[in-house]
């Protein structure tokens, strides 16, 4: 006979449906918090966990209670300092919730703000939420496709974890109906003789005695025979059955583009990298597949390791088109545009040489837009320098070129969704 156990665990943390619900809920505090939370980190804290603060005035919700309702006249005992219509004022420090400030008071009460703690994961869903890349599309099946298991209805052999408990039991009770339909329709013609044969006995029918004890014993051989047909059998279990087909592969590479040239100070580094992490951070948690190209640039520029492009210190002069001559080379030697997505993301304080800012907007538009679905430039310098000038012609012809300033660290995670929003959702 088949037996089945479920062993599958009861989760033991109970907490997890509410604290969910509570999350969703409060999403737009949560998401307030986290952006406070990714201002004041350091580059190499940005994907740690959080503890989150919500102000207590942000979680208050509508409380229903009876009352009798209409303006009533009461007058309360021992009221000599107010009338109808005056303002209380709130008592003077001491109140909970403050910071310290004033002096020690025997008055006043309140809550604190409401803080829990969000995990890494947590954090980086809600980091980077309402986030893709633009204009990624479905290519062509390439040389080695990648396969998605779909649904293909049931089989009768399969792994325990696949097995339909409904179907299994639903084939069960239709073996049983179908195997003991015709003893127990025996039976019942059995019980109904040996009933007559009970009704001619009493009337002293010596045969219907001796027929009784024949019926009798058919009818416990019967339900013994339907007794035996069992509840489940290994030809009742039914599998979910699944198929693996070939699908379109999104393949991607996004391309990075650094400027390290002694213009760049420090602090215009730390912005430029802190975006770049962002980036590298957005991609790697969202998309199984897709390369990124590292590329540092001064007077040359030179493809580096993800180490090398975030803690190099290797500087000199300005020639911004040496990258964007790379990108291409680069593409044209491994990336073909008709099988990839294309993505390109620049940042620069946009100094540079004067005659090479030209010679940018012609790349741009002649060799590189063509070939990629979106191309981001980040400038960390408030002054318009000759290439911010050249990049805005090119961003009113071409809707997949966009530009922005951030100038401040508050300043890099709003441009960085504003950048690489989904459509229709909100920065």
């Amino acid at each position: 006979m088949q037996q089945i156990i479920d062993r599958r665990l009861a989760g033991k943390n109970k907490s997890i449906g509410n604290r969910e619900r509570f999350v969703r809920r409060y999403k737009t505090q949560i998401r307030d918090a986290v952006r406070r939370a990714v201002d004041g980190r350091s580059i190499k804290d940005l994907a740690r966990g959080e503890e989150i603060h919500i102000p207590k005035k942000d979680l208050s919700e509508p409380v229903f209670h009876h009352t009798q309702g209409g303006v009533r006249e009461i007058v309360h005992p021992g009221n000599q300092d107010y009338v109808r219509g005056d303002r209380i004022k709130r008592p003077q420090g001491g109140a909970a919730g403050g910071v310290g400030k004033g002096q020690a008071t025997d008055s006043g009460e309140g809550e604190d703000d409401f803080s829990f703690s969000l995990s890494k994961e947590e954090f980086m869903q809600i980091f980077f939420e309402d986030l893709a890349l633009p204009n990624l599309i479905r290519n062509n099946l390439a040389e080695t496709p990648e396969w998605k298991t779909h649904r293909a209805g049931y089989s009768s052999d399969g792994t325990p974890n696949n097995l339909h408990v409904v179907r299994s039991m639903r084939g069960a009770i239709g073996r049983r109906i179908a195997l003991g339909a015709a003893p127990r329709r025996e039976l019942r013609e059995a019980e109904e003789l040996l009933l007559r044969l009970q009704q001619a006995a009493r009337h002293g029918d010596a045969t219907a005695q001796q027929e009784m004890r024949g019926v009798e014993a058919n009818i416990i051989l019967l339900r013994a025979r339907i007794k035996r047909i069992p509840f489940l059998d290994p030809i009742d279990l039914r599998y979910r059955a699944r198929v693996r087909v070939p699908v379109p592969t999104s393949r991607a590479v996004m391309f990075c583009l650094m400027d390290i040239s002694g213009s760049m100070d420090e602090a215009r580094k730390e912005l430029s990298k802190r975006f770049f992490i962002l980036l590298y951070l957005f991609l790697t948690r969202h998309y199984e597949k897709i390369d990124i190209v590292f590329i540092r640039h001064h007077t040359q520029a030179q493809e580096v390791d993800e180490q090398n492009f975030f803690h190099a210190r290797e500087t000199g002069g300005t020639v911004v088109s040496s990258a964007l001559v790379l990108m291409e080379q680069i593409i044209r030697a491994r990336y073909n545009p008709a099988d990839w997505n294309i993505y390109a993301a620049q940042a620069s304080d946009g100094d540079n040489w004067h005659h090479d800012s030209g010679r940018c907007r012609e790349l741009l538009a002649d060799k590189i837009l063509p070939m990629v679905r979106y191309f981001a430039y980040v400038q960390v310098a408030a002054e318009e320098q000759n290439l911010w000038t050249e990049y805005a012609q090119l961003s009113e012809s071409h809707k997949h070129f966009a530009l922005r300033k951030a100038v401040s660290a508050d300043q890099i995670y709003p441009v960085f969704r504003d950048l690489f929003k989904k459509e229709g959702a909100s920065a």
